[in-house]
């Protein structure tokens, strides 16, 4: 059975989540259960301060992670 949830922060996505080739997001919760992320949630998301904060402790990779 598939079932929507609303989230309505981005804050709410867990800390660990996959891919799929085609793009989808997904996350698996402890009991098993996977979390499907809908294109129209994370749209709504791009703009949000999370998303325009760059990750913390990133090691040093010239051309990668650094000009």
């Amino acid at each position: 059975p598939t079932r929507t949830v609303a989230l309505s922060d981005a804050a709410q996505l867990p800390p660990d989540y996959c891919t799929t080739p085609g793009g989808t997001l997904f996350s698996t919760t402890p009991g098993g259960t996977r979390i499907i992320y809908d294109r129209k949630f994370l749209l709504d998301r791009r703009n949000s301060p999370m998303a325009q904060t760059p990750p913390c402790h990133l090691p040093n990779i010239p051309g990668v992670t650094s000009p």
